[in-house]
């Protein structure tokens, strides 16, 4: 397999492409170029994408190293996280690749949380920003067993970039799906001192009785 053909080809695929979805369709027929070879090959060629520097590049390499998740081991890890900070330079980005292939990596290996707590003091916001996000996959999944989302809320609850601020009350609206009570204390404990724009968006999913009674706090 040829990378520098594969990347000519999608190029050319690529320029009638105007939304995410048309480049997620691409993306699945080129898949099949890819999907026999092993997990460090495919990530290899993922890494060719993001090294283009494109965002159309971008959403197929985090899509096909998703579509490998079967093959993830602990030493996926290093390379994600490499990804996380050398090729992501927006939420955007953040946030296509921490609520699915990065997600699901933490998903797998629930330990590995500790590694992302020191995302929290990150000079990049989107790093920061991903150390809440890279929780809503497995908290959506219910595989999120030893994962502490309050503790990322704690360190990032005075963040001076209002898309971390998002990102944490976006994390906290996830686990009221399936821990509404917990949310609901913790948004009263914290309400004095909380952003509002991170107050708002963690009470947007719980029913409109409680979502009123914390909006009149």
């Amino acid at each position: 397999m040829k990378t520098s053909e594969l990347l000519s080809e999608l190029s050319d695929c690529l320029k009638a492409a105007r939304v995410t979805a048309e480049v997620r369709k691409v993306s699945a027929q080129f898949f099949s170029r890819v999907k026999g070879q092993d997990l460090d090959t495919v990530l290899a060629v993922c890494e060719e994408l993001l090294e283009q520097r494109k965002g159309h590049f971008m959403v197929i390499a985090f899509d096909w190293a998703f579509r490998m998740r079967k093959q993830y081991t602990r030493d996926t890890w290093p390379v994600f996280e490499h990804w996380l900070k050398e090729y992501v330079r927006g939420w955007g980005d953040c946030d296509v690749f921490c609520t699915h292939a990065f997600g699901e990596l933490l998903a797998q290996y629930n330990d590995l949380f500790a590694r992302v707590i020191p995302w929290t003091e990150h000079p990049d916001f989107w790093v920061r920003r991903a150390a809440a996000v890279i929780l809503i996959y497995p908290v959506r999944k219910q595989r999120a067993l030893g994962l502490d989302p309050f503790l990322i809320a704690d360190r990032l609850m005075h963040d001076e970039h209002y898309l971390v601020l998002k990102g944490y009350g976006w994390l906290l609206k996830e686990v009221s799906r399936y821990e509404e009570d917990a949310v609901a204390a913790y948004l009263i404990k914290h309400r004095p001192h909380m952003p509002r724009i991170a107050f708002r968006y963690a009470l947007e999913k719980m029913p409109r009785e409680r979502r009123e009674m914390l909006m009149s706090l």
